[in-house]
């Protein structure tokens, strides 16, 4: 299914400036984007709001936020942004919460993995949501976690989706484009079922084949493992807790996807038996222009 751009970035950096952005969760990427937002001199305050007093002094000491507090309210108050970057069984919640809390004038956006149960979700249960919410995923991250790994340049170069509802005005969604292309990143604009469905083959799924190659291998044997098996299992080093939420959320999609592979799999299995070593090599010459075609 294509993929719809509507907000490619200009030729020259978009620098708005905001006199007030709240972050809601200040981990690793909540704080990425307030170190970026204070580094680029795009926010007059960054305000972090979350739930534990310690997180908040992290995100305060690795200078990712200029105000923390663990009161919504006090937090929003002032806010003309409000990200919402909690976990992914927390968007929904903690969406309907900013919106209430910051001024009428405010838009809200997410973080979330998954889009597709987040937008749905607050559309119900907000009867302006269109008008005040926008969903979004920056695909970028790290298996490490917390404020202390945060990098103003983490969404440097990378594909921020955009998840409007039908219903979303053009000019709104438009500000969350340029807010993600002031901070870096470049913006593509999906509907939340696309972006599910998408996002469960290029990171959903690769995150549940890292996690089963690094359990399945024999512990007796890991002094031998090398560069590949690192590289290939440093996505079952995240936080097993958030991608079980991730999973929850967009299991059909991810299901999906996992049955292609274990199609995948069971050729080269038949394969492997039978000793049909060409259609070995096809295969893999496949997955090989597969990966070249990244380019990277």
């Amino acid at each position: 299914m294509p993929v719809k751009t509507r907000f490619p970035a200009p030729p020259t950096p978009l620098m708005p400036t905001y006199r007030n952005v709240a972050i809601l969760g200040v981990g690793l990427i909540g704080g990425s984007i307030g170190l970026a937002l204070r580094q680029r001199g795009l926010a007059g305050e960054v305000v972090g709001i979350g739930r534990r007093q310690a997180s908040l002094d992290k995100a305060l000491a690795h200078g990712a936020v200029d105000r923390a507090t663990t009161d919504l309210a006090e937090g929003a108050a002032a806010a003309e942004v409000v990200v919402v970057a909690t976990p992914v069984d927390s968007v929904v919640e903690d969406v309907c919460r900013a919106v209430a809390a910051a001024p009428s004038t405010a838009w809200v956006t997410d973080v979330g993995s998954a889009k597709a149960a987040i937008c749905g979700q607050v559309e119900t249960r907000l009867a302006d949501a269109a008008k005040r919410f926008v969903g979004s995923h920056p695909l970028a991250g790290d298996h490490r976690c917390g404020p202390e790994n945060a990098s103003a340049s983490l969404l440097t170069g990378k594909t921020v989706v955009v998840t409007p509802y039908e219903t979303t005005p053009t000019a709104l969604a438009k500000r969350a484009a340029e807010f993600w292309q002031a901070l870096g990143a470049s913006v593509t604009t999906m509907s939340p079922a696309q972006h599910d469905q998408a996002l469960a083959a290029t990171s959903h799924l690769p995150h549940l084949v890292a996690s089963a190659l690094a359990a399945s291998t024999p512990v007796e044997w890991l002094p031998l493992a090398a560069s590949g098996w690192a590289d290939t299992t440093r996505l079952a080093a995240a936080d097993p807790a958030l991608w079980t939420q991730i999973f929850a959320q967009n299991q059909a999609d991810v299901l999906e996807s996992l049955d292609r592979f274990i199609e995948q799999l069971k050729q080269l299995q038949t394969a492997l038996v039978d000793q049909r070593w060409s259609q070995i090599q096809d295969q893999l010459q496949q997955a090989k222009r597969m990966r070249d075609a990244l380019g990277n």
